[in-house]
């Protein structure tokens, strides 16, 4: 048993405090990570490589900073203070610093990197900081220590619990990305005043408390200003990344909703990633709904489109009397009903239509509701992240085959089939391999989003049709575009490759390399 220079040991009021504000600054540093990863879904498209880095990332970060801290276990009191200092600025500020960045000079991955290794090694030198500081006053013997670990241990896990249910279900969809992380900050800070005024006070030097209590004050201030005023900034952050004006902007909880308009031209973008433009929609839609339209289809489902505009052209045919919806984010509907509602024509408050606000997959796999469909059209984002990517699988696609009725037809938007030919051709693939009889290829041109490509799953011995009669009359479409849309170039071919599966998602893969070859 050894002995370690004795001091006064803590009393239990105050270790209780300690423990709480341990919990609180837990779940704060939860939060930012959180933070980090949320952002790498907005500026880098957050696929499962983004999500990797940034978690093993952060758990490397931890190691680093508890061996930083081993010179600073001498005076544990003041270093614990100064790292809760650095922990809530750095943190708190993380989100919109790294908006900035991204807004005004460009990032890539190795941003999220740096802020992932500085808020790491500060969480990462919180434990032996803390250790440290219950064991003083004690006689520490081995069970002692694993006491106190598992103690800290406690605490810290629980207020990571909290902090993981706080992003999703609070701070995200109700103070938004940027104001969410500066509001863990605060609750950083917080509860470093907390242990500097009530736990700590009389362990430190009188002017060692000074500057710790000037410098957490200082801090606090700073980041209850920038709370105040970040919806000017962000917005100036945000504006920069965007062409156009931005005249609205939401945080869901699944993703970033943002509207611009200049003149006529209005686009919605999802997570960054341009969804559509008034200039040229039409053209994406006619092509996408059009073929999959017969005398006889009645019983129509959309999966995704929450944009309204599939739904808005599927109601021009009087043979289609139900349209059934299922769109994850409820409040994409919302906007679709409100901001974009001039783009749909209210397409989504039709009684025709049902909006379900689902998962797509659990929904097709888990929903008693066995109905079966004349046409179904899937119109989800491209499939830039697994979390989508699963709704490219062969497991999806076989499972949407099933609701098809005899002679019915499913067309999925496929990317473009120039610039991401992979991602064309896994789908053509995969619809293949889910054990559609005939796959029928195509592409037309838009002009906002180049090349665009389609795949129908359609009966054995069929064609790319349009139907008899639409009023009012396509804008772009008509049988003799439809006709030359499914013919290809040498260059762009589709091609039988591995199909796409929840196992094996290439897709999201093959949708990375497409771009950054074309050095978009």
């Amino acid at each position: 048993m050894s002995a370690l220079v004795m001091q006064p040991a803590m009393s239990p009021a105050r270790r209780f405090l300690l423990l709480l504000s341990v919990a609180i600054c837990a779940a704060s540093g939860l939060v930012y990570e959180l933070a980090l990863i949320s952002l790498s879904a907005v500026l880098a498209g957050g696929s499962i490589v983004e999500t990797s880095l940034i978690v093993s990332g952060f758990v490397a970060a931890l190691g680093l900073g508890a061996l930083a801290a081993k010179p600073l276990l001498n005076r544990p009191e003041i270093s614990f203070l100064l790292v809760e200092t650095l922990l809530g600025l750095v943190g708190g500020l993380s989100a919109l610093l790294l908006y900035w960045v991204f807004a005004s000079i460009g990032g890539s991955v190795a941003v999220l990197g740096v802020a992932t290794l500085v808020i790491g090694m500060l969480v990462g030198a919180e434990l032996p900081l803390l250790m440290t500081l219950f064991q003083r006053g004690k006689l520490v013997d081995a069970a002692t220590s694993g006491s106190v670990l598992a103690t800290l241990n406690a605490a810290d896990y629980l207020g990571a619990l909290l902090g993981g249910l706080a992003w999703p279900f609070i701070l995200l969809p109700g103070l938004g990305l940027v104001r969410g992380t500066l509001a863990a900050g605060l609750l950083n800070i917080g509860a470093a005043m907390v242990i500097a005024v009530i736990v700590l006070r009389r362990d430190l030097p009188r002017h060692q408390f000074f500057s710790v209590t000037v410098g957490l004050t200082t801090v606090l201030a700073m980041l209850l200003g920038v709370f105040v005023f970040s919806g000017g900034l962000v917005t100036t952050a945000r504006q920069r990344l965007y062409q156009f004006p931005i005249v609205y902007f939401h945080q869901s909880a699944y993703q970033e909703i943002v509207v611009t308009e200049l003149g006529k031209d209005r686009r919605l973008y999802l997570n960054g990633g341009l969804q559509y433009s008034t200039r040229d929609e039409y053209r994406y839609t006619e092509a996408l709904t059009y073929p999959v339209i017969a005398a006889d289809t009645s019983q129509v489902l959309v999966v995704g489109g929450g944009d309204g505009l599939v739904a808005r052209e599927l109601l021009k045919f009087p043979q289609v009397k139900a349209i059934t919806q299922v769109e994850l984010d409820s409040d994409m509907v919302t906007a679709a009903n409100t901001v974009l509602r001039e783009d749909n024509g209210g397409a989504l408050t039709d009684p025709r239509v049902t909006v379900l606000i689902e998962d797509a997959f659990s929904w097709v796999r888990d929903s008693g509701n066995n109905e079966r469909y004349d046409a179904i059209i899937v119109d989800l984002p491209d499939p830039d992240n697994e979390i989508i990517g699963r709704l490219y699988t062969e497991e999806f696609y076989s499972m949407l085959r099933a609701r098809l009725r005899d002679g019915g037809k499913m067309t999925v938007q496929s990317g473009s089939a120039f610039t991401t030919p992979d991602v064309f051709s896994r789908v053509y693939s995969t619809l293949y391999a889910a054990g559609c009889p005939v796959v029928l290829p195509y592409h037309v041109h838009v002009p906002t989003f180049g090349d665009w490509g389609f795949n129908q799953c359609a009966p054995r011995n069929a064609t790319l049709t349009m139907p008899e009669s639409i009023s009012p009359p396509p804008r772009f479409l008509n049988k003799e575009v439809l006709a030359a849309a499914g013919v290809f170039g040498a260059d762009n071919l589709p091609r039988r490759i591995e199909p796409n599966t929840l196992d094996h998602q290439y897709i999201v893969a093959d949708r990375r390399r497409g771009y950054r070859q074309a050095g978009e």
